[in-house]
């Protein structure tokens, strides 16, 4: 199928002329732009335009998240000011929980539950933080830690941004769903995530300006960082295959794999124990607060004791780990599989990012671990896959709800019990049939390529590379006409090219 005529290069996307939602949340302030208005970006030298502004809009949200988190950032964590103020942080916490304020060398001098280059990034700040404590002890290096990695985090979490506005020169304001998200607001620096997400956005950005080695070396480290940024390597595979452009997207998972190795081999080679610490913990791990498994567990409860030979399927799988590990493990591998089928059988190539949301997202409804922070993984992804408000903001609404239940959960799990169990699985029930909804929109608008907003602005995909604008294999359209998804070619005409017409038929008698 050929590609559609490019748009206009000079005209951006206005969300409230192209986005259902925002076009009638406009109506409050008359309306959509008219044709006479002047646009954004109309008056060249105009100092705020919409990259500007949502940079700013960025910084103001990080700002009111540390706000938001400064309750807790003296450590003095008395009657369960962390839970109640909703300001707990793994950053502070495990300054002292990994030995930093002692001056403890991550891995070498104590195992870190993180991947390496994590790991890493925690020594690099947090040894500094101590010697500094050490010469100045009247300072608190808890405090100290916290505001430098929110620091260094803030700015990678705008890094992220920029590098969304640079994949979307065209729909600037798609960028404001992830500068205004709440989502933002409250797990920004819960964890260090934003190290790994930000190395995955350089590497997509990396992969849409045609550099498929500095590609895979990002995605590589941001896999070295948190696991999921190489999952993006699997999608790259499967368009490469579609698009007759594989060897590209080989070259991105050979340097991905380099990369990891090369900052993985040093710790593990030096270190075994302590670099083997992160995976033997997702190996032991039980089921996790907040999952599918978790509330499965919960439904058991309400039909069997628990005891043994009174058990339902998921408190025996809570019971039996590595059974659990490896139909977690399963199910992923399926859901990833049925997405390889869709890339292959859609009407069009998907975009890049739109096969990257739904594989992070079936990783995380199949897991049996769901940190809080995780939901950040999935906001740059939907940003970039499905840039409708509507959808996004129902998303965000249901993971705000999950997250002021867990606070309650926590309270309660230390014996004040705030809110009924059953309310604590509602919400998390919620959270996972958001993530459902959005995955389900993501793949109609891939079976239906005519509804994708990014296609309407874009040719074809902006973030896809040495993909975009390339043609299908021929063995694709041959797959789609065997299944009879695409129609035959029409048979050429025996007719010879000069034959007189055929004679007109016989009228019909009549009664």
């Amino acid at each position: 199928m050929s590609a559609p005529s490019s748009p206009e290069p000079d005209r951006q996307d206005l969300p409230a002329e192209s986005d259902g939602f925002v076009r009638g949340l406009s109506q409050a302030i008359g309306g959509p732009l008219g044709d006479h208005a002047v646009r954004p970006g109309a008056r060249p030298g105009r100092f705020w335009n919409a990259q500007r502004i949502i940079l700013a809009l960025t910084c103001l949200m990080l700002a009111m998240s540390w706000v938001q988190k400064s309750p807790c950032q003296d450590g003095d964590w008395q009657k369960n000011i962390q839970y109640t103020r909703f300001c707990y942080t793994d950053v502070l916490a495990l300054y002292y929980a990994e030995g930093l304020n002692e001056g403890k060398v991550p891995y070498k001098d104590h195992p870190v539950e993180y991947p390496v280059v994590t790991g890493y990034f925690m020594g690099a700040l947090g040894l500094p933080v101590h010697a500094l404590g050490q010469k100045y002890p009247e300072i608190n290096q808890g405090k100290w830690f916290y505001n430098v990695n929110a620091l260094v985090l803030s700015a990678l979490a705008v890094a992220s941004v920029a590098m969304i506005l640079a994949l979307r020169r065209r729909r600037p304001w798609d960028a404001a769903i992830f500068a205004l998200s709440p989502i933002l607001l409250v797990t920004a620096t819960v964890n260090w995530d934003f190290l790994a997400i930000a190395l995955a956005m350089f590497g997509l950005y990396a992969w849409a300006r045609r550099w498929p080695v500095l590609a895979g070396v990002l995605l590589g480290l941001g896999g070295a960082a948190k696991l999921w940024p190489l999952f993006i390597l699997g999608p790259l595979v499967v368009l490469g295959l579609r698009s007759k452009r594989l060897t590209q997207a080989l070259f991105a998972v050979g340097s991905a794999i380099v990369a990891w190795l090369a900052v993985n081999v040093p710790v593990a080679v030096l270190y075994r124990d302590s670099w083997d610490r992160f995976f033997q913990l997702n190996r032991e791990r039980p089921i996790d607060w907040g999952t599918s498994w978790y509330i499965g567990r919960y439904l058991d409860t309400k039909w069997n004791t628990g005891v043994a030979g009174d058990q339902g399927p998921f408190q025996w799988l809570s019971d039996h780990v590595p059974v659990l590990n490896n139909i977690s493990y399963g199910l992923t591998f399926l859901a990833c599989a049925a997405i390889g089928v869709l890339c292959l059988l859609a009407p069009r190539r998907p975009r890049v990012s739109q096969v990257a949301f739904l594989v992070v997202a079936a990783f995380l409804i199949f897991s049996k671990v769901w940190s809080q922070q995780y939901v950040l993984w999935l906001l740059p992804l939907i940003v970039l896959a499905r840039p409708r408000w509507g959808a996004i903001i129902a998303w965000s609404v249901a993971e705000i709800g999950y997250f002021t239940a867990f606070y309650a959960e926590l309270l309660g799990a230390g014996g004040k019990p705030v809110i009924p169990e059953g309310t604590f699985v509602l919400a998390s029930s919620l959270r996972l049939i958001t993530v459902a909804i959005l995955c389900g929109l993501v793949i109609r608008e891939i079976w239906r390529p005519e509804l994708d907003p990014v296609r309407r602005t874009y040719a074809d995909d902006p973030d896809g590379g040495v993909f975009d604008g390339a043609h299908d294999a021929g063995w694709v359209s041959s797959l789609r006409q065997r299944l009879r998804l695409e129609p035959l070619p029409s048979a050429p005409s025996l007719m010879p090219e000069h034959a007189p017409p055929p004679p007109p038929a016989a009228p019909t008698p009549v009664g």
